[in-house]
Formats: structure tokens, C-alpha cells, sequence
């Protein structure tokens, strides 16, 4: 065999080995970002219902449009047993109560929107739907928090119109998984009963912290240490879905 030809051989095998590793490198590359959440499908905007049951991280969210008193009684809980939670204020009520949601931020909870007035989306039309979430983005913006990206519609009400619309703002509706009704005040046990039967990894729990609810606080001195028992770590929204393929529900 010439030199030549040795030389040729040499270098045809080596340029395998560089295209094997490529592959395997984009191979790789590929099934990293696989992993991240999805939150759209062929191009439809969806809204966020439940994180990854690969994990064992739970969301507890609490919706506040109105009231001072008893969010200071769940924050009192959640500190009480080191848990995290994320907080769904509206605008018009976070511009009334800034010391309140310095508290609520300062407790290493996340801040999340229900637009600014809590009125239903699927009762106004487009163009005051935009004007709500502008107002709201500015309401945020001037306390401090210019880069709010998850929202909840009021009353959880939505449509395909109103995602899109979310969407453009570069945000993310999201919804629950678990939801035991706390606002209607059911009784104690029942709000224990169902948050601890059915929690389970990647859950999105949806709790209230405005003062219509009586017992929501209570059931937490039961709630969150049987969580814990169960395994379950509480989490932010943002943390919940950080790495790891979430469910999404498309909304009609």
C-alpha cells in the first residue's frame, strides 16, 4: 500500500468519526430542548394546566382581587412551613396594596396577574381586553415588577382570542389541576380532603387569599405539612415548569 493511499484511508476514517460525533452532539442538543415546556400546539396558544409528574414539585397558587386580611394568615402559614407559593393579584388591587405585595415578595413568593380590574375576558370585547392588560402590565411595572410572565385570567375565563392576545404580551395563562373550591367555603375538611387525595407531582393548585375565604387557612395548617409527607416540594409557577415538559390545555 502507498503512502498515498494509507494517508487517504487514514483521513476517510477520521472524517467518520467527526461525523458520528456530530450527530451524537446534535443528537443530544436536540433531546436537551425537547425537555423544555410547551406551551403551544402547530402554532395554537394554550394555557398551562399542570407541570411534569417526572418531578416532585407542587405549585401552590392563590388568587387575590380584594380584601387585606386573610392573605396575612396564609402568608403566616407558608412561612410557618417553609413553602413556596406563587400569588395571582390583580392590578387595580396590587396598586391599592403595595405594602402587601412588598410582603408577599420579600416571603420569596412569586407574582403573577389576574389583568387589572377582575372583570371576566369573555364578557368584553377585544379591545378592552387589550386596554385591561396594558393597564395592568403598567400597574406591575410601576411597583417594581416589569417582567410579570404568567397570568390568570379573571375568573379563569378564556378563549382562543384572549391567548393570542396573552401571547402577544409575552405571557402565559395558566389555569390548575386541583382546585378545591376554598372560595365557597365548603367546610375545613373538605378543602383538606381534596387538596391531600388528589395532590400528586406537577400539580398546579388553585387556593384563594382574598377575604372570602374563612377557612382556606386553616386547611394549610393540615395541607402543607401532608403534602410534605407525601414527598412533594412546594414551587414557584416558573420553577415548576423550568426544564421539564409541562401539560397545556387548549382552550375553544
Amino acid at each position: 500500500m502507498s503512502f498515498y493511499t494509507w494517508k487517504a484511508e487514514r483521513m476517510k476514517r477520521y472524517g467518520v468519526v467527526v461525523a458520528l460525533a456530530f450527530f451524537c452532539a446534535l443528537f443530544l442538543w436536540i433531546g436537551q430542548w425537547s425537555q423544555l415546556p410547551v406551551f403551544s400546539n402547530e402554532g395554537e396558544p394554550r394555557a398551562l394546566t399542570q407541570g411534569s409528574d417526572k418531578n416532585s414539585n407542587v405549585a401552590l397558587t392563590f388568587n387575590i382581587s380584594w380584601g387585606t386580611e386573610k392573605v396575612h394568615d396564609v402568608l403566616k402559614q407558608l412561612e410557618a412551613n417553609k413553602a413556596q407559593a406563587t400569588f395571582f393579584v390583580s392590578g387595580e388591587w396590587a396598586e391599592r396594596h403595595p405594602d402587601i405585595i412588598k410582603t408577599i415578595h420579600e416571603g420569596k413568593h412569586e407574582i403573577g396577574m389576574m389583568g387589572y380590574k377582575y372583570e371576566s375576558y369573555l364578557e368584553q370585547k377585544p379591545a378592552q381586553v387589550q386596554q385591561d392588560l396594558n393597564q395592568a402590565k403598567e400597574a406591575f411595572e410601576k411597583l417594581g415588577f416589569e417582567e410579570i410572565k404568567w397570568i390568570r385570567p379573571p375568573h379563569g375565563h378564556m378563549d382562543k382570542e384572549v391567548l393570542k392576545m396573552i401571547e402577544d404580551k409575552g405571557m402565559q395563562a395558566v389555569q390548575w389541576s386541583i382546585n378545591p373550591r376554598d372560595w365557597e367555603n365548603p367546610g375545613t375538611n373538605s378543602i383538606i380532603d381534596t387538596v391531600l387525595n388528589e395532590g400528586s407531582e406537577g400539580d398546579i393548585i388553585l387556593m384563594h387569599a382574598s377575604d372570602s375565604v374563612k377557612q382556606t387557612a386553616k386547611a394549610l395548617e393540615v395541607i402543607l405539612p401532608g403534602l410534605k409527607q407525601k414527598g412533594l416540594k412546594f414551587v414557584s409557577i416558573t420553577e415548576l415548569v423550568s426544564g421539564a415538559e409541562s401539560e397545556t390545555t387548549q382552550i375553544e
